[in-house]
């Protein structure tokens, strides 16, 4: 058993990163950027025309309340009792009234005064100091918190307006997205793309780890992705071209699995790159299930990758259900997977029976039986399904 480190090496450790410049700036600026924060809560229109004493105790209690109606309302009530506590304790040490005495330097001499005022145990100052000192650091937590979390739900919004809006539909086919991710920004995505020649590209992937990095990398494979494809390339050489920028781009603990796929509405051709990502289900109209592997590795593992493509019919009635691990690691309340029978299970009831909004009633469908067999149990990893069906009201041209 290592022994326990001194007090002077634990003192050391304790504040090693501190300075008087950090210190100070905990005063003289984020004190001040935390009180404007709360602040803007604050209606003043409201405090106009109160005498001066009002004026402060509603400000006080206005304020209060803009600070902690923040707080999730679990908190808040916590933070409440350790107000009441506290204030409770102090009446505990409460003395009575009597004289405090102190010393006022006078010229060269000091002279002690005395003035009427509550006494407490000693001890008290220290205490109330203490206090005091632990609600200024969970302001200061709360107002970074905030901050940090306005910015993640606006990085949100400009996340979503990234991905395709909505059911895309072309000759007797259409295709639909949806993605929850599990914090406020993720890293899976998913993209429908109609090409001049009548294809339709669509892309589904998802960024080792969660979060804002996970969400920073997701921006920019959808960037390099839409601006490849511009250049018409195979599937293959799409998935080695962006193999290269991802490992270009991309930290070494990085990598991107992606399921790429080019589907031609007229003949029903489907052509396909699978590189690492879950095996997307193809349902066949009589109930057939067909898992859709061929490709190779992920993308930003090996410089040097390359990649096959596989191809595959779609005839009427056929739904295709691309999806991230997200959606089979789902877990119940006792710690059961969705599992990837729960997503046959929910193709079997719903995919049978493909009319026009085919698509859109699949993938939804998805997401339903997720959130029925979850119960409200936190998200380990993001949730993204991209259905393409292939309606049985019309025929391939």
């Amino acid at each position: 058993m290592p022994p326990a480190p001194k007090p002077r090496d634990f003192l050391s450790t304790y504040t090693e990163d501190l300075n008087a410049q950090d210190l100070g700036k905990l005063f003289t600026r984020e004190t001040p950027e935390a009180y404007r924060f709360f602040a803007r809560g604050v209606n003043t229109a409201e405090l106009e025309g109160l005498s001066r004493s009002r004026r402060a105790i509603k400000y006080l209690q206005a304020f209060f309340l803009a600070f902690t109606m923040r707080l999730s309302p679990a908190r808040r009530a916590i933070y409440a009792v350790a107000l009441v506590t506290s204030v409770i304790g102090l009446f505990e040490l409460f003395q009575g009234f009597g004289i405090l005495s102190f010393r006022v330097p006078i010229a060269l001499f000091f002279v002690r005064f005395g003035v009427p005022a509550p006494l407490f145990s000693d001890g008290t100052l220290w205490l109330l100091f203490g206090f005091l000192l632990l609600n200024l650091l969970v302001l200061l937590e709360v107002a970074d918190r905030l901050s940090l979390k306005r910015d993640l739900e606006v990085a949100r919004e400009i996340q979503r307006a990234m991905l395709p809006e909505g059911t895309w539909s072309g000759p007797g086919v259409e295709a639909f997205g949806l993605t929850q991710p599990a914090n406020t920004v993720g890293g899976d995505f998913y993209d429908i793309l109609p090409r001049p020649d009548g294809t339709v590209l669509l892309a589904l992937g998802d960024v080792a780890g969660k979060a804002s990095p996970a969400a920073l990398l997701m921006a920019l494979l959808l960037a390099i992705l839409r601006t490849l494809v511009d250049d018409n390339l195979p599937l293959p050489q799409l998935a080695h071209r962006l193999n290269i920028q991802v490992g270009r781009h991309a930290p070494a603990s990085r990598f991107i699995t992606l399921f790429l796929a080019s589907f031609d509405p007229r003949s029903g051709t489907l052509t396909f790159v699978n590189a690492g990502q879950t095996p997307p289900l193809l349902r066949k109209h009589d109930g057939a299930i067909i898992r859709l592997s061929t490709g190779g590795v992920a993308l930003g593992m090996f410089e040097g990758s390359e990649y096959e493509q596989g191809h595959i019919e779609l005839e009427a009635g056929d739904a295709l259900v691309m999806y991230t691990d997200g959606i089979t690691e789902a877990e119940s309340p006792d710690g059961t997977p969705f599992d990837e029978a729960g997503l046959e299970r929910t193709l079997a009831l719903h995919a049978g029976a493909l009319g026009t909004a085919a698509a859109a009633e699949l993938g939804r469908a998805v997401f339903e039986a997720v959130e029925r067999h979850r119960r409200d149990t936190r998200l380990s990893d993001d949730l993204t399904v991209l259905v393409l069906s292939r309606l049985t009201n019309s025929l391939a041209i």
